[in-house]
């Protein structure tokens, strides 16, 4: 067996890399988001049947495929217990009635939960294990409150391997301000009325209802309703009524519940396939995957996650930052998102960033918020031909940031790069 030549640095290549299939999006939908708590639309609602409602709305939406053809479930939530516990993939589609035949699993990623979840499926589909897999995830807060359960090992603080901050994410938040000075309260209070504003005109133009599956609730005393939009959202705030809100993580800090995202219950699905069985089965494609990565950074100032992410998904690709014509980052704080800006030489009102508003105007179901970007990133390929890369990205807790880039399939110079 000759041995492979060796290459200038002296080492030997490894075997050339096995080419891969072609992932895409095909649809994505999700419940209407809620708030955590008695008074919210969940309270009385099971996290798995939210999960139940997603699936068969995706199945509703896409007739041409046989629930047969389904080969995986993957289903992301932070605390996996209770109602959203127990393998939750594989208890949520035996609950949607798909075939007994369709196998699924749980994932954790924390904030990233359902981003894992359609990074993970999409290596399978790409490695040729299946053709269609479902992925997305849930969060119900009022059930499950942040951190329940959690048990920290307590080495974390007695061998300071990491800041005591790291712990409780308002506190990073206040890290990155002192980090980033030039990121005032003022300035992320004006991001954030953006925030809510942007949703307000995307709600207004119908932008985010087609892809929310109704609801039906029932509460102790009230009867029965039917969700239909999203619960947190504050349309017509100001600055002026941001400022006036207490800063819970610091005295006389720059973090308040105006310019942070809430406490959220919801969840959401994707439908992904290989773009060979998408052609087969007759399913759109919304969006091709073009790379992914993941990162950590210091954990006292988990903000920073999706700089080093992106990165790193961009270089994979072979692309940088101007190439790319739309962005959908998840605000867990307005400061996570600005420090992001900065750091790639974007305007706080930069056009290409979130288009109809972020979680801190419609919510963060922590491991359900990563659908939720991609859908929206979809929706918005599909009315602006003229964009041909996007990405969906999001700082995830004890210090780690995800970043998926996608290409718009309804742009002129589509796969014409090799990767399609």
């Amino acid at each position: 067996m000759t041995a492979s030549p060796i290459r200038p640095d002296g080492r030997r290549p490894g075997p050339a890399r096995r080419p891969v299939r072609d992932v895409v999006f095909v649809d994505g939908v999700r419940t209407p988001f809620g708030k955590a708590g008695e008074a919210g639309y969940y309270h009385g609602t099971r996290a798995d049947d939210l999960v139940v409602k997603c699936l068969r709305d995706l199945l509703r939406r896409n007739p041409s495929l046989p629930p047969e053809r389904i080969e995986e479930v993957a289903v992301a939530a932070t605390t996996q217990s209770g109602d959203q516990g127990l393998t939750i993939g594989r208890s949520a589609a035996l609950l949607a009635g798909l075939p007994r035949s369709v196998p699924g699993y749980a994932i954790d990623r924390m904030c990233a939960g359902a981003m894992t979840a359609v990074t993970t499926v999409a290596g399978a589909i790409a490695f040729g294990a299946c053709e269609v897999a479902i992925a997305g995830g849930v969060e119900h807060m009022g059930h499950h409150p942040i951190g329940a359960g959690a048990d920290p090992n307590p080495r974390f603080l007695s061998e300071r391997l990491v800041d005591p901050a790291a712990l409780n994410m308002g506190s990073t938040a206040e890290n990155l301000h002192d980090r980033f000075p030039a990121i005032t309260r003022e300035r992320a209070d004006r991001y954030a009325a953006a925030s809510q504003a942007k949703l307000a005109a995307a709600y207004a133009a119908g932008h985010i209802q087609p892809d929310l599956v109704p609801v039906a609730t029932r509460r102790s005393g009230e009867g029965w309703a039917l969700r239909t939009v999203d619960e947190p959202p504050r349309p017509g705030t100001t600055v002026a009524d941001l400022a006036g809100l207490r800063t819970p993580f610091r005295a006389h800090g720059r973090v308040t519940a105006g310019n942070a995202a809430g406490l959220n219950d919801g969840a959401t699905a994707a439908l992904l396939a290989s773009a060979d069985a998408a052609g087969e089965l007759g399913l759109a494609v919304r969006m091709r995957l073009v790379s992914f990565a993941f990162a950590g950074v210091e954990p006292e100032v988990m903000g920073l996650g999706p700089v080093p992410s992106t990165e790193k998904a961009l270089a994979q690709a072979g692309l940088d930052i101007g190439d790319i014509g739309l962005i959908e980052i998840n605000e867990a704080f307005a400061v996570q998102v600005l420090s992001f800006l900065d750091h790639f030489g974007l305007a706080d009102d930069d056009p290409r960033v979130n288009r109809y508003g972020g979680a801190i105007a419609v919510g963060h179901p922590l491991a359900s918020s990563g659908v939720r970007l991609m859908t929206q990133l979809a929706r918005q390929f599909g009315q602006d031909p003229t964009v041909r890369y996007g990405l969906t990205t999001m700082c995830v807790g004890l210090g780690m940031g995800g970043t998926v880039v996608w290409e718009n399939p309804h742009h002129p110079d589509y796969g014409k790069d090799g990767w399609a």
